[in-house]
């Protein structure tokens, strides 16, 4: 029992810097996404600049890319929000 109670302060001790890490790990996740989102835009405009009448095929795959970037980073920060509220 009192290993359980040792353990139990020491969880409790570090709480604000779970909470830190947390804020940290949002922050990661949003410029993980604009970074991959740029890198997507960037390679598209390049393959629309080498092959103009592939524009349409083009455009629809970066934006499903895109959306799917976005929804992974969406899932991090409510995670990360997540485990600063609770």
């Amino acid at each position: 029992m009192h290993l359980l109670t040792i353990l139990l302060q020491a969880a409790t001790d570090l709480i604000p810097l779970a909470k830190m890490g947390a804020g940290i790990g949002a922050g990661i996740a949003a410029v993980g996404a604009g970074v991959g989102i740029g890198q997507i835009g960037r390679g598209a405009v390049e393959a629309i600049a080498r092959q103009p009448e592939a524009v349409g095929d083009i455009r629809s795959n970066m934006i499903v890319s895109a959306a799917l970037i976005e929804g992974v980073a969406f899932l991090a920060v409510i995670v990360c929000l997540l485990i600063i509220i609770l």
